[in-house]
């Protein structure tokens, strides 16, 4: 959150930064761009959404202070209007709160709790909105989180608030020694799905499979180093020639999956014994490489905890034929030399 104030105080130029899942930008974008356009107009903030392929997106609106609560306002009027359309086909009885994310400099978090929680209090009771600071700073950022939940009206309330808290810190560091530059939070993009067709690797973008070589070697050096037979026909024979894709029911019928749930190939477990000195390789850094295997593969994998006195651990994997072939391929590419080490136990 940024601010200038002109001569005299007078006009304050805001920069309120949003966090927000997919599902909730694309209400925000409407048909053809046609709500945020509205938002725009009415509103009079400029309103801008990061692009790329990711889980989450950043909504920064940008603008005098009137156009700013107009703006924010129509966003929380529309997510109540979101949520009431969902309650008509469900059977809950209670409607959930308007929930929010603001994206706030750590530097400034402090002030806006308050001592000993005094300030975050006094918004919480004169506004009726819930409000929670995060712990922890958003991944590679000096940002945090900050949840406002309630009904539309009390959400405005409370931003009003949390905007003037904002102002009167930068108001005092004015002319102060900077505390550093803040790092601001850029949601990582989303994984693709993965495909292999005729010994080649593709990644799904939109309606088209795209040849990703990397990948192709990945699964080239799995499939040499793999050291059990395929379990009937598991290797994923997905038919080339349907590249690119035309509709959702080629796209399926290529991932070796039916558009009829009734026609989709039942899930089995197959469980695999790896050395104790093999498993970081495959579990990686905090879990990043058994996460890129379960992405990847669509497959569930888990890993048994290790046992005293045994110097083996097990691995099982559940899902489809395919998926728990193309497991085997990425769990057996990330072992330092499975070859021979690497038994495995096929259960329907």
């Amino acid at each position: 959150m940024e601010s200038k104030v002109s001569e005299g105080g007078l006009n304050v130029t805001l920069t309120i930064r949003l966090l927000m899942h997919g599902k909730e930008v694309g209400s925000i974008i409407g048909k053809k761009g046609e709500t945020v356009k509205k938002m725009r107009e009415e509103s009079g903030a400029r309103i801008n959404i990061s692009e790329g392929n990711c889980p989450e997106r950043i909504v920064t609106i940008t603008g005098p202070t009137d156009a700013i609560f107009k703006a924010f306002a129509m966003i929380a009027y529309k997510f109540e209007e979101d949520i009431i359309n969902s309650m008509s086909n469900s059977t809950a009885t209670s409607k959930p709160p308007v929930t929010l994310r603001l994206v706030v400099p750590a530097s400034q978090c402090g002030s806006l709790i308050g001592k000993g929680g005094s300030k975050i209090k006094e918004i919480r009771e004169s506004t009726g909105a819930q409000v929670q600071v995060a712990g922890d700073m958003l991944p590679n950022s000096t940002e945090r989180a900050v949840t406002i939940s309630g009904t539309p009206d009390a959400i405005i309330q409370c931003v009003k608030q949390i905007c003037v808290v904002m102002l009167e810190v930068q108001s005092v560091a004015v002319g102060s020694p900077p505390k550093g530059a803040t790092i601001p939070y850029r949601p990582k993009p989303a994984s693709t799905p993965v495909i292999f067709a005729g010994g080649q690797a593709y990644t799904i973008q939109g309606q088209y499979a795209i040849p990703h070589p990397d990948l192709t070697k990945l699964h080239q050096l799995a499939m040499q180093q793999t050291p059990f037979p395929p379990l009937g026909q598991t290797t994923p024979a997905f038919p080339g020639e349907k590249l690119p894709l035309h509709s959702s029911d080629e796209a399926q019928n290529l991932m070796g999956q039916s558009p009829g749930l009734d026609a989709s190939p039942p899930a089995s477990t197959h469980e695999l014994t790896i050395p104790n000195d093999l498993i970081g390789c495959i579990i990686g850094r905090q879990g990043t490489k058994i996460n890129e295997i379960r992405q990847m593969s669509g497959a569930q994998i888990k890993i048994a905890n290790a046992t005293e006195g045994s110097s083996e651990r097990q691995i099982t994997i559940t899902g489809t034929p395919a998926n728990i072939s193309l497991a085997q391929y990425l769990i057996n590419a990330s072992s330092v030399a499975p070859g021979p080490y690497v038994r495995s136990m096929f259960t329907a």
